[in-house]
């Protein structure tokens, strides 16, 4: 622990110490960044206001809601899904305090992971928020206000993004509230609504349906997942609906406030919702409003995103970006895969993320994910394609598992065969979209999949059935 006893003697009046690098914020790309930086020999410094690293997605995102997706999929599963297996279950009650609980473990579990590879590859940890002061410095408050300037060759933002709420919204942290809120409901919501029909409203709406709340889900767009293909989005609406959650599309909210004890939710055009808890998940901006751009001369664009060029540089000499900051999808692996790259590009490695193959998911019950271009897109520019479907109720291991529901999209040049897009609704669908990001990274066609021998009974036996569809051959459907 050496490195961060250091650092945070640094972060509260000690001596300067001069880094080759400073990264502010330690997020999955902060982080990650730091550790290939001291595996390449870079002298390296991270600041961080939390006590806990990992940022929004260890500690308010994606580990914790993915706990709770899960935990609330075991007991809905317990309730009503075990009967088809011969398992007879009785007396089922949710606990909800232990399965807080338990995610609050994963959470803290993973927090010291974090910790401890920093601590094992000697970065020095400043606690305190960071932002520039000019070129080449760094300044770090400590939560007592003392103020420490550190020194820097080099400055690598990765200060991530916070949630966006709506214009008449009053999000108050107890009635109305963002994902943070809503991973830690203590009580279960008679009704909760949730305004955004997009991945984080899906999941914890999914949450707490499970657990037996009624979620209505406002969405201001004609459908669900705006960023998804749109054949698979549909099919996931109906399936949404049939689970229970109440979804209203062109749905505008113009308030959303306390009320009473409860909330008062009011759309154009609709009757107001009068309900128990608000759920505000209306997508992410840039956290990028104070952290000190305009001391070298940086202008973020209309969005609040930072500009970067082919390498990570923002315009003030010295000075790099990634993550949920720059232009790109706003996800976790995305952030770290530019931080990898930005350190290598910093000693003069290859630089590159093709942000064309960064997957995504959703981790509802289906399972949404995808990665490449959608059937929307690629009709929009006019490219020939070819399309290979299959559906999961013809997938052996699906059957076995009682999971049936979905399909995979494969879409390939129609003239090269070339992969374009994979995407998929279903058992798993991270998995084998995963496999497919990894066959289009390599130029793969719809017969090279088609040919790769797949274990059988296996799910992404399903990949391989919808690349022999593309070409006319499936032999399963």
């Amino acid at each position: 622990m050496e490195g961060f006893v250091r650092g945070q003697l640094d972060a509260s009046g000690g001596a300067n110490v001069r880094h080759e690098l400073v990264i502010i914020g330690a997020g999955p790309g902060g982080y990650v960044a730091a550790i290939r930086a001291a595996q390449l020999g870079i002298a390296t410094a991270i600041v961080e206001r939390e006590p806990r690293l990992g940022g929004t997605c260890l500690r308010v995102g994606c580990i914790p809601s993915k706990a709770l997706l899960e935990s609330s999929h075991r007991y809905e599963e317990a309730a009503h899904g075990l009967s088809v297996h011969g398992v007879k279950v009785s007396g089922v009650a949710l606990d909800l305090a232990t399965m807080l609980a338990r995610k609050d473990e994963v959470v803290a579990t993973l927090a010291k992971g974090v910790e401890a590879l920093l601590a094992k590859h000697k970065v020095t940890r400043l606690r305190g928020t960071g932002r520039l002061a000019g070129p080449g410095r760094v300044e770090v408050t400590g939560d007592d206000g003392v103020k420490t300037v550190v020194d820097a060759d080099k400055v690598l933002l990765a200060v991530g993004s916070r949630p966006v709420v709506l214009p008449g919204v009053v999000v108050d942290g107890q009635r109305v509230g963002t994902s943070t809120e809503a991973l830690a409901f203590d009580t279960v919501p008679a009704h909760l609504v949730v305004i955004g029909g997009g991945y984080i409203g899906l999941e914890l709406g999914s949450v707490w349906r499970r657990l037996g709340a009624k979620v209505t889900v406002l969405e201001y767009a004609d459908r669900i997942l705006t960023g998804i293909d749109g054949e698979i989005a549909t099919e996931a609406l109906g399936l949404f609906r049939r689970q229970g959650l109440e979804i209203r599309l062109g749905a505008k909210v113009t308030s959303a406030r306390a009320v009473d004890g409860g909330c008062l939710v009011e759309c154009e055009g609709m009757e107001p919702i009068r309900c128990d808890r608000v759920l505000a998940a209306t997508g992410r901006r840039p956290a990028t409003d104070d952290v000190g751009l305009e001391t070298v001369g940086i202008t973020p664009d209309r969005r609040g995103f930072i500009p970067v060029d082919d390498h990570f540089r923002t315009s003030a000499p010295g000075v790099w970006a990634i993550g949920d900051c720059i232009p790109g999808p706003m996800l976790a692996h995305k952030a770290e895969e530019d931080g990898v790259a930005c350190v290598e590009g910093i000693r003069g490695g290859w630089v590159h993320v093709d942000y064309d193959l960064v997957p995504a998911v959703v981790f509802t019950h289906p399972e949404i994910a995808a990665v490449g271009k959608t059937e929307e897109q690629l009709v929009a520019a006019g490219a020939p394609y070819v399309k290979g479907v299959f559906p999961f109720r013809a997938n052996g291991r699906a059957r076995t598992i009682n999971d049936t529901t979905g399909k995979v999209k494969l879409l390939a040049d129609k003239s090269t065969g070339r992969v374009l897009g994979v995407h998929v609704i279903g058992p798993s669908a991270g998995d084998i979209v995963g496999e497919a990001a990894a066959a289009m990274a390599f130029g793969a066609t719809a017969e090279d999949i088609a040919r790769v021998c797949h274990a059988h009974p296996t799910l992404p036996e399903a990949l391989k059935e919808a690349a022999l569809a593309a070409e006319g051959r499936a032999i399963h459907a």
